[in-house]
């Protein structure tokens, strides 16, 4: 349990923006205020980290930079269907980003990774995927079931996520107990 709350304040932090955006938008407001919304969100979530001199982590930047090149372009051009097909951009953009070894680094205590270093690793790759899957779902639906796609924006995202988070955790704390008993038993063998 403490491994889940350690990793959820980051996670939701980085998302934020994102979090403010959809929720706005599956709520029934108006692509505008969403946008707006989102970004005044993201700014002030980088800004926060920044003002404490804390690094900002790149999912955050990309949080930023979409939710402000969005913001910029739907304001402009006044079309829906760009706000509808910019989660397939962030997602193929994200799930690159994930592809770099160790970012999931941040969002376990530290202590536990020499445990589970090589599993955050694999799940790095999981994550990946997921974000691809994202991408390419969040295209078919923006794009053949538009009507469907606030729905989809304000479940697919959060509940896809928030369920390989909980399926993360819950392997990441069952490999971290079994190799810690592993070691235990280990030292108890050689003393």
């Amino acid at each position: 349990m403490r491994t889940l709350l350690y990793a959820l304040g980051p996670m939701l932090f980085d998302s934020l923006g994102i979090i403010v955006f959809a929720i706005l938008l599956a709520a029934g407001a108006g692509i505008v205020p969403a946008v707006i919304a989102g970004t005044v969100v993201a700014v002030a979530v980088v800004g926060y980290e920044l003002a404490r001199g804390h690094q900002v982590a790149a999912l955050q930047w990309i949080s930023l930079a979409s939710v402000l090149f969005t913001a910029a372009a739907t304001l402009l051009t006044g079309d829906p269907r760009f706000v509808m097909a910019k989660p397939t951009v962030v997602y193929l953009i994200v799930g690159t980003v994930m592809l770099r070894k160790g970012w999931l680094n941040r969002y376990i205590p530290p202590e536990q990774m020499a445990l589970v270093g090589d599993v955050m690793d694999r799940f790095g790759m999981i994550w990946a995927a997921l974000m691809f899957a994202s991408a390419g779902l969040n295209l078919v639906i923006a794009l053949f079931f538009t009507s469907w796609w606030p729905l989809f924006i304000g479940v697919f995202p959060l509940a896809s996520k928030f369920g390989l988070f909980a399926i993360h955790i819950a392997v990441v704390h069952f490999v971290g107990q079994a190799r810690q008993r592993r070691r235990a038993a280990d030292i108890g063998a050689a003393a």
